[in-house]
């Protein structure tokens, strides 16, 4: 994108504070949402197949759909941040709901908060504040032709091309067999598409705000296209987050899907709008020093948090073992008596559950 006319400085400003202040608000409603929705899959979990190993029961659940409407204010207060805003601004403040998610999962969900922990938030939003003040100011494509443009470059074809074909690889191949124990694999499915959810969301939500100021662009085919490639991506992210949330820790989910979708945004936007066009090497770096803080925080909020265990522990407990004894003369008995369980006359049964 061109750098704006000296005039506009002024208007630049205040996109970018409203955009800050809209993405602030979304990431508290995100936050909650995740501690909302981790409690709805652990009812639906204990009442019937786990999300994590396929199962749809969460969507009977009522929590889990409040949780749900929390997600989507958040995310509505996000996509209008992205109206206003570049999204090397809006994405990283993204950190901020993992903050509200660690403090509330502290208090509901008994996933304990050390000290460090705590260092680890303040960390977020001190390289949340200096991503602020040193965002680059973007100008507003004038109709999404332009945009469209923008996103049939040769180089964000190319990030495109790769964002998909590595997304196909995680859920084709590594999901069904290493995504119970690689937390890397549905997260990394999310933040992939989830850099190709912004920028279609991105280029929706200016459309719809040159059609609000008069300037119609739902005449445009470029319009629905990006607002049918913003639904697919969004349902395949929250199919694979649920996955996640519900096989992880919600404090290893949390950071680790931060800093993969962040940075994995910001590449994607400077390749499709060009965001530090016309930026001061100074304010670059600045941005950079204020990820790099926030994502400092995330690893130290994770590295001094509890961790649940991979898998069900109603599942893969064993049952205490039920010794037969086969008599010679084809009759069973029941003794256990401690030094005959060398004996190869003897079969223990367990769950069959146990060996999967």
């Amino acid at each position: 994108m061109t750098p704006a006319p000296p005039n506009a400085g002024g208007d630049l400003f205040a996109a970018n504070l409203t955009g800050a202040l809209l993405a602030v608000a979304s990431s508290a409603f995100i936050g909650v949402s995740f501690i909302v929705k981790k409690k709805g899959l652990r009812r639906a979990g204990a009442a019937g197949t786990r999300a994590g190993v396929g199962g749809y029961g969460y969507l009977l659940e009522p929590l889990w759909w409040v949780g749900m409407v929390t997600m989507l204010i958040g995310e509505i207060a996000n996509f209008v941040a992205y109206m206003f805003a570049p999204a090397v601004l809006v994405t990283p403040l993204g950190a901020l709901s993992i903050i509200v998610s660690a403090v509330l999962a502290h208090f509901i969900l008994n996933e304990k908060l050390q000290r460090m922990g705590v260092l680890g938030c303040v960390l977020c939003i001190v390289g949340s504040t200096v991503i602020i003040l040193h965002a680059p100011e973007e100008e507003t494509p004038s109709s999404v032709v332009q945009i469209w443009h923008l996103a049939t470059q040769p180089a964000f074809l190319c990030y495109a091309a790769s964002a998909l074909a590595i997304s196909l690889i995680l859920m084709l191949h590594c999901a069904p067999r290493y995504g119970q124990t690689n937390i890397v694999v549905y997260v990394g499915i999310c933040s992939v598409i989830g850099s190709l959810t912004v920028m279609s969301i991105k280029a929706v939500g200016i459309a719809i705000k040159l059609t609000i100021e008069g300037i119609n662009q739902a005449g445009y085919f470029q319009t629905w296209l990006f607002a049918t490639v913003s639904a697919t991506c969004i349902i395949i992210q929250l199919v694979y987050l649920n996955k996640a949330l519900d096989t992880f820790n919600t404090a290893v989910v949390s950071p680790i899907y931060y800093a993969m979708f962040t940075s994995l945004t910001i590449l994607a936007s400077a390749i499709m709008f060009k965001d530090w066009s016309g930026q001061s090497i100074s304010s670059i770096a600045s941005e950079i020093c204020g990820f790099l803080t926030v994502l400092t925080g995330t690893v130290v909020l994770h590295s001094t948090r509890e961790h649940d265990p991979t898998l069900s522990s109603d599942l893969y407990t064993p049952l205490p073992p039920i010794y037969w004894h086969i008599q010679g003369n084809g009759e069973t008995g029941g003794k256990q008596k401690e030094d005959d369980l060398l004996s190869g006359d003897f079969i223990t049964v367990v769950r069959q559950d146990y060996f999967v």
